[in-house]
Parts: C-alpha cells; structure tokens; sequence
C-alpha cells in the first residue's frame, strides 16, 4: 500500500494469481475501487468519467496480461489517487509489480495474437497511449510498472460538485488530448495485419540501439552467475533481433558447455537443443567478437527449426513447419584478449542479416563477454574467501559444562572474507576461553590478522596468563608483527627503486607493490575466561574477562535488569606498553551474557544507530526468560528490523546463559 497518502480511502490493492484469471479479476478490481471512491465523495473522484474508467480498464488488463505471461508469478496490484497540484491535475496512479524482474519488459506493437493462440499483450505502447506519464521500478525480486491517467477536470482548489464550471478554459484542449489518446489507443487494439517480425525495422535499430544496449547493461551488471548472464542474454535478443539464440560457455581445458538454449516459441527450444549440440559453430578467436556466418543447424534434416512464420500443421498443434532456413550468425564471446564462449542465433527467411543488425549485436554480445569474465573473477575470488573463511573460524565450539552457547555469524558479503571472528576453547587448569573479535578492515588483510590472532590466543591461554596477560602480550606480537611488514615493505622498496635505477643485485618490483603503505593491524577484541562452580558450591561460573576497545559485553538477570559487565580499554595493536585489567564476578543459574560486534551496535538507520540510548541493554531486556537460542535469534530480528537496508558490516553474536 502506498505511503505518505493524505486520504487511506484514496488507495486500494489486490494480490492476484499469476493465471490466465488475472486480468479479468483486475478489471473488476479496478471498477470496484472507482465505484468506492465515488460513493465516498472523494474530490478526484469528481472527475470520473466513462472514458476515464475506460482507460484505467484497458491498462489494467495489459500491465497485468504482461506480468503474467512473461513472469509466472503473483502480481501485486495498487490504484490510488493523487490530489491536484498547481502544476498538475488530479490522477488515477496505478501499479502493477511481478516478482521476476530479470525479465525483459515487453514492448512491441501490434494486436494480433501470437502463433500458438497465445495472448501476449500489446505492451507498453499501448501504457504509452493512455497515459499522462509512465515507468519502471526495478526493486530487489520486484519490477514495478506504473502509470498516471490525469484526470483532467479536476484541478487544485476546485470542486466539480459545487462549482459546475470549474472546468478550466483550456478544457476543448483537454478533451482534443482524451480523443487523440482514444484514437491512439484504437489504433493499437484494432486488429490489423502485423509487420512480419522478420522484417527488421532500419529506424527502429537507429533509434532502439543505445537503449537496448543500456537496457542490456543495466540487467548484466551485477550478475555474478555466468548461466544467469547465458539465460539474459538470450532473452534480450530473442524476439527482438533473432528468432533463436543458444550460447556455450568454455573454460581452460574444458570442452564448451552448452550453457543456454532460447526459442520464441517455447515448444521448439527442446528440439532446437538437439541441434545445437550436435553442430556446435566452430568459430575462430581471430573473429575477434564479430559477426561469423555460420550454417543453420539441421538445415540437412526435413523437420528443421521453424522460423517465426512457421505455420501449423494439419492438425493445428505442431511446432515444426517447412520453414527450414534463415540467416544465421555466430559470434566469439572475448574478454580481456581470452575466448570465453560462443554465441550463435538465427532468424528464419533471411539470407543474410543487416549490417545494422549485426553490429548492434557485436557490441552487445562484447557486454555479455564482460558479464560473464567478471562473473568468473567474482567466483573465483568468492571460492577463495570461503576456503579462507572456513580455515579461519573454528569448526566447532567446546561446550562448557554449565553453559549454555548460541552463536550468530553473518559475514557482509558471501565474496568477502570477514573482518570478525570468535572462538571458544578449552584453557588451562579446567577453564575455557572464549574470544570475539573486529578486526580492522575486511579482506585479505583481515584474514592475515585473523589467522594469526585465533592460534596466538589459544596459545597464551593454555599456557597459564592471565585473562590481562594474554590481552598484554598479544597487544605486544601484533605490533611486532607490524613493525616487521613495514621494514618488509621498506626494503622491498629500497630494492625496486635500485632496480628501476638499473643497479645490479636488486630485482624490479612492481610499482603497485612499491608505493603500497603497510595496512594498520590493529583490532577490537573481548576475551575471558569461565570456571565451572561444582554442583556442591551452589554452581555458576566465575568468568573473568577484558575489553580492548570492543562492543561492552552485557549482563541480564532473571529479574530484567541489564548491567555492563566491563570497561572499555586500548585497541589491540596501537599502542606499546599497555595494560590490560580484567574483571571477575559470577554468572548464576538464569543469567546470561551478551557478546557482540560493532556491526550490531553500529547497525545504521538513518542518521540513528541501534545502540543509540542504549538500544542493545533495552532490547537484551526484553529478553528475559528466553533460553541462549531465543536470545540470539530476538536479538537479531530487532537488528535486521532496524533499518530496511541489509546490514553494511559483519554481524557477529555470542550468547553464554549459566544453567
């Protein structure tokens, strides 16, 4: 339902199932909500008119005939009306969404039905037609067309009820406009004969290629799944420019894969599969991405793929015809001087294609052989982090008698590894340790401080310290370790400056590699340590711990209250000669211990953050009675609830409850 209406009688929405029903439901929808508003008095709802609801019906049923043929899923519906303005007068506003926006929104003209008997919509030149203005909305798993019919008689300040010629002089003007959208509108619903989609239209290529090839540019960006970039691809030429298209994909030592096949007519992609992979085009990389006629498949065979103007068989239900031939053309995808695959596509009863057409498809297919190298970049980078990720964090968490544990860890992006990490060990002398952790910055950087960071700590427990001792002397290795990369650093660039000098004994370094500043290694980090009481001394565990510039660790009670349980002291890796206190008290049977990082904290909305006025006590308060699991989970909804927007930073969440 829209927001920020001045009237909430003044909107209505319907959710409508992705059927051939759908339009039919939409239309009485639509008169149902016009029929509403007029009985409410509403003051737009004064300049109804026939035409108008009309209108509202035609486009209605178009939009929704879309959604359904070409995304399958369920279509959501919203009318609403907005008030007048100074500039504009009153509108009818409709939305129709579907939940498949990686579909290509259709647009050709023309009212005949498709071959087969199906019904594809006139499309958006008919929204064009009827409305003042129109639009597309991509959201996450959302397209959203919309449209805004004027209506003309109502403007700013005026009542039609009560002041009858509140009609504005230019209304002949206005009513000139309705019946030239009435005759366009005609025009496009009338059935006359269609342009043969074979014919290709030299202005329209002239006119459509740079938006077709934004439109093209616009879904491939971002599409990390080089079968999803296949799948695209296919589907922007098809109808458009080709009556088929099937596209391989190769990798280094591996044979092409057929990796998507696309007919306009769905029933001949199965058959044309078949073909394909039995002649796939041999084109040489010295193509170089251009056009590279090439046979078309199964010309040979007397049940070859029709064309677009194939027509029935006798007994009105085959996808094959006699239409054996056309023009067909291949073209190398090549990214970065590599092949990367190939792209083939045909249209029936051509002998050749247009020069306009084929370059307008060598700059398109170069896009799509970008896509699919970044793709391949994205997941091979994406394999590396999760192998790294998995070799950083702990496969599994020691239980510790006494304790209850959850744990929540969500890294910001799946191709990158995390900055966060936690661990929970067994220490020495029949005490475990727990760890949770920021470590400046994310990626390869992090990950080289995490791993070294999670061996040290257990070390230095087992080995006896303090819980302020092991904070002190990992404090002391990491700044040693930084001290050694950056003289590392320095002598690398002593000995790439001697080379480029052409002095002997010193190799060349890359530039990149000579003027890159050691990275900071420095980190937030929260650790203690917890001792079972026995059952004899009334249970509980003592826990002692320590805070070096982390998130403060929380306390609840049973009884609701909500305490710090320390302070916060030195970042790790700052500063030399730095003390770290710890402190000691005793979880009781029902408390429970909240540890998290500053990507719950610092969970942004707006300009406000989630631990704003103490947001994080308040929400561990509403916690009381929740087992370790109950907590983590509500206090992770209330930070997802918190701002509509993913979270822009790890999340990471430890729950210790003494039982």
């Amino acid at each position: 339902m829209p927001g920020g209406l001045s009237d909430p009688h003044s909107a209505a929405w319907t959710s409508l199932p992705g059927n051939p029903l759908a339009p039919a439901a939409a239309r009485r929808f639509v008169r149902a909500a016009l029929a509403e508003w007029t009985g409410l008095g509403l003051p737009a709802a004064d300049g109804f008119t026939d035409q108008l609801a009309d209108d509202a019906v035609i486009l209605v049923n178009e939009l929704v005939t879309n959604a359904v043929v070409h995304a399958g899923t369920n279509v959501e519906l919203v009318c609403h009306l907005e008030e007048a303005t100074e500039d504009d007068p009153a509108a009818l506003v409709v939305e129709v969404s579907d939940h498949h926006p990686a579909r290509v929104v259709r647009n050709e003209p023309g009212g005949s039905p498709a071959a087969g008997g199906h019904e594809f919509g006139r499309g958006l030149h008919l929204v064009a037609a009827l409305s003042a203005c129109w639009g597309v909305t991509y959201r996450t798993g959302l397209k959203t067309i919309w449209a805004r019919i004027a209506i003309d008689a109502v403007l700013p300040g005026m009542h039609t009820a009560l002041h009858p010629a509140a009609l504005h002089p230019g209304s002949a003007d206005l009513a000139d406009q309705a019946l030239q959208r009435g005759l366009r509108a005609a025009e496009i619903l009338a059935p006359v004969p269609r342009r043969a989609a074979r014919e290709y239209d030299s202005d329209w290529i002239n006119r459509g290629a740079l938006s077709f090839l934004a439109e093209a540019s616009d879904l491939l960006t971002g599409q990390f799944d080089e079968d999803m970039i296949a799948a695209l691809a296919a589907q922007l030429l098809v109808p458009r420019l080709a009556d088929w298209c099937a596209v391989w994909l190769e990798e280094e030592g591996a044979a092409p894969r057929l990796a998507r096949v696309w007919h306009q007519r769905e029933c001949s992609i199965e058959e044309l599969r078949g073909r394909v992979e039995k002649e796939p085009p041999a084109v040489p990389d010295s193509a170089r991405g251009g056009p590279v006629p090439v046979p078309w498949p199964g010309v040979d065979d007397p049940g070859s793929i029709e064309g677009t103007e194939g027509t029935a068989g006798a007994a009105g239900t085959s996808c094959t015809s006699g239409a054996h031939d056309g023009a067909a053309v291949a073209y190398r995808l090549i990214a970065g001087g590599r092949g990367l695959g190939t792209l083939m596509l045909g249209r029936a009863g051509l002998t050749r294609m247009p020069d306009e057409v084929t370059g307008l498809i060598e700059d398109f297919v170069r896009r799509v052989a970008l896509a699919v190298a970044a793709a391949r970049q994205y997941t091979r980078q994406a394999t590396i982090s999760r192998v790294l990720q998995r070799a950083l964090l702990p496969g599994q968490m020691a239980d510790i008698p006494g304790i209850e544990k959850a744990l929540v860890y969500e890294p910001r992006g799946q191709g990158v590894a995390g900055g966060d990490f936690y661990d929970v060990f067994p220490g020495a002398s029949g005490s475990w340790s727990f760890s949770l952790g920021d470590v400046q910055g994310n990626g390869p950087e992090a990950a080289v401080v995490t791993g070294l960071v999670r061996p040290w700590l257990r070390l230095l427990a087992r080995e006896g310290r303090s819980v302020g001792e092991v904070l002190g002397r990992l404090n002391g290795l990491l700044l040693d370790d930084a001290v050694e990369a950056a003289e590392a650093t320095a002598r690398m660039a002593v000995a790439g400056a001697s080379g480029a000098a052409g002095a002997t004994g010193g190799p060349a370094v890359p530039v990149g590699l000579r003027e890159a500043p050691p990275q900071p290694r420095f980190l937030s980090l929260l650790y203690g340590e917890l001792v079972p009481f026995a059952a004899e001394d009334g249970g509980g565990v003592r826990c002692t711990l320590a805070c070096a510039g982390h998130p403060l660790p929380l306390v609840l009670r049973p009884d609701g209250s909500v305490r710090p349980a320390a302070v916060s002291q030195m970042l790790l890796g700052v500063l030399d000669d730095v003390t770290y206190e710890s402190e000691t008290f005793v979880l009781q049977a029902g408390d429970t211990l909240l540890c998290v990082t500053d990507g719950v904290t610092e969970r942004r909305s707006g300009r406000r953050m989630f631990d704003d006025a103490d947001g994080l006590a308040a929400a561990l308060g509403r916690c009381v009675g929740l087992s370790a699991q109950g907590v983590a989970e509500r206090i992770m909804r209330e930070v997802h609830d918190f701002s509509p927007t993913p979270p822009d930073d790890d999340v990471a969440l430890l729950v210790l409850q003494a039982m």
